[in-house]
């Protein structure tokens, strides 16, 4: 792809401002890895809103439950949307293992599907969001970093993987979900660098 224009958003939609509980519950010591703003925090604590379907009451939860993260179940997949801050490719991986998770795989057109009406249905659509696609162990050969297997199921926007160089000499080698022609949310390579939302899955 070519250089992307700043993509970062000045409102929440009310939907969105609704859903806050998906913000990890800090513990002292833990937000200097991931600081989040107050009112992120503070709201934590709220409850699923009533008409949401996909919300599950179970939890990730490490060193004794000390961390929990409400989760979304879309089909037999569970997921946590990382909307609360934007993390290079690298910084996203460690924020969902931190969490017991792995940056997400897809695997067919119907998670693909579910994943994307689902991101629609926050209104971040318009967004860029991380999964654990990467070609840097050889280039244009892409894996799931999460589970070690290679890409099968494709869903590239026209053009994609091409491996932009940058004038800085960088180039692409991560995959993000982008919805680049409102066309929705396609495939692309990004250069790892690029600070954007992600997404977890519960391996």
């Amino acid at each position: 792809m070519e250089p992307r224009p700043d993509t970062g958003v000045s409102w929440m939609p009310r939907k969105l401002a609704g859903f806050l509980l998906l913000v990890v519950l800090y513990t002292p010591g833990s937000a200097h890895l991931f600081p989040a703003s107050e009112s992120a925090k503070t709201a934590a604590t709220a409850q699923p809103p009533g008409d949401c379907t996909n919300c599950v009451d179970e939890s990730v939860g490490l060193s004794g439950n000390r961390w929990t993260m409400p989760l979304l179940k879309l089909g037999e997949k569970r997921y946590y949307l990382g909307i609360f801050f934007k993390a290079n490719w690298y910084r996203a991986a460690q924020y969902c293992r931190y969490h017991g998770m792995h940056l997400a795989s897809i695997n067919s057109q119907e998670e693909n599907d579910k994943l994307e009406k689902h991101i629609r249905d926050f209104g971040l659509g318009h967004e860029h969001f991380w999964t654990s696609g990467t070609d840097q162990a050889e280039e244009g050969v892409f894996f799931w970093m999460s589970t070690g297997r290679p890409v099968t199921f494709t869903n590239w926007n026209t053009g994609e993987p091409n491996n932009f160089r940058y004038e800085n000499g960088e180039e692409e080698h991560c995959l993000e979900l982008w919805n680049r022609d409102g066309k929705g949310l396609k495939w692309n390579d990004t250069p790892c660098s690029f600070e954007t939302f992600f997404v977890c899955e519960v391996p």
